[in-house]
């Protein structure tokens, strides 16, 4: 209850229980993450040696009560550097979502708006698009040393025409509402329509499309990571830590299994909760008005 100067106002307590209910895959999807974010940053809690030590005695040792994920093949835990990985893949995910997300929007509302700009751009966003995401990633750090900087850069630059387009989509059909052509009879400028009326509108499409980076963004960095062209080597990520224990699979099968469960919980997590945003957001896929 909140008590104001003439009345009390009652508030349902049970608003967001009904919100998870009406959308689970939210819930579920935020549990997942939650859980995969709060064991990677407390990982120095978590973990007593440092993922890089070496120790050939142990080396190739199954999981068990020494060694929760057991050792690869240079006696390195496979349990403390797949906690450390998470957190490349998420630093990855976040950063590559939050820059395609901002040259997205910025070229998709000039893109949309400006009929004279609207060819040109789209052409170039057609041609990178006719390439694979993974293969111009790939092309990319082939022209740059490996570092996670340049890894973010090229997930980006393959994920930002995706962005492009969606939002360009939504200005086209934004912009020829009524409510737009009318704040532009009344004397609206561009500058005041886009704010007022076409970014706002826009948002629901774009943070659920930030959620599905996300996921790309952290797949593509294990593959690049898998195929040597991402990270250094002394860095460990889920896909390097997957690529060293191809070869041993059938002895050391562990070395694979954990990071690759890691992996695939974070990417179902951030598909969780697009599903669940794109159903919220969107009133045509709501289950009631």
């Amino acid at each position: 209850m909140i008590q104001t100067a003439d009345r009390d106002i009652y508030l349902p307590q049970s608003t967001w229980k009904a919100r998870i209910r009406r959308h689970p895959r939210i819930a579920g999807g935020g549990a997942l993450l939650a859980l995969i974010l709060a064991v990677t940053i407390c990982a120095p809690v978590l973990i007593s040696g440092s993922p890089t030590r070496l120790n050939p005695a142990v080396r190739l040792t199954e999981p068990g009560n020494a060694h929760w994920f057991g050792t690869d093949m240079y006696g390195r835990d496979v349990y403390a550097r797949t906690l450390y990985g998470g957190r490349i893949s998420l630093a990855v995910a976040l950063s590559v979502s939050l820059l395609t997300t901002a040259f997205g929007v910025s070229i998709g509302l000039v893109s949309g708006y400006s009929r004279l700009l609207d060819g040109i751009i789209m052409r170039i966003v057609d041609g990178m698009m006719a390439i694979p995401a993974i293969l111009v990633a790939i092309a990319l750090m082939a022209l740059m040393r490996a570092s996670l900087r340049n890894v973010i850069i090229a997930i980006t630059v393959s994920e930002v025409p995706r962005m492009v387009r969606l939002v360009r989509s939504v200005v086209l059909t934004l912009r020829e509402q009524t409510y737009v052509e009318a704040a532009t009879a009344v004397g609206a400028g561009l500058l005041r329509n886009m704010v007022r009326h076409i970014v706002p509108n826009t948002l629901g499409p774009i943070i659920v499309q930030a959620t599905y980076v996300m996921a790309v963004a952290v797949i593509i960095e294990a593959y690049l990571s898998f195929l040597g062209a991402g990270t250094p080597p002394d860095v460990p990520t889920w896909g390097n830590i997957m690529a060293e224990g191809r070869a041993l699979f059938q002895l050391a099968f562990w070395i694979i299994l954990f990071p690759g469960l890691f992996l695939a919980v974070t990417v179902l997590g951030f598909n969780l909760i697009g599903d669940g945003l794109r159903d919220a957001l969107d009133p045509r896929l709501s289950r009631s008005i």
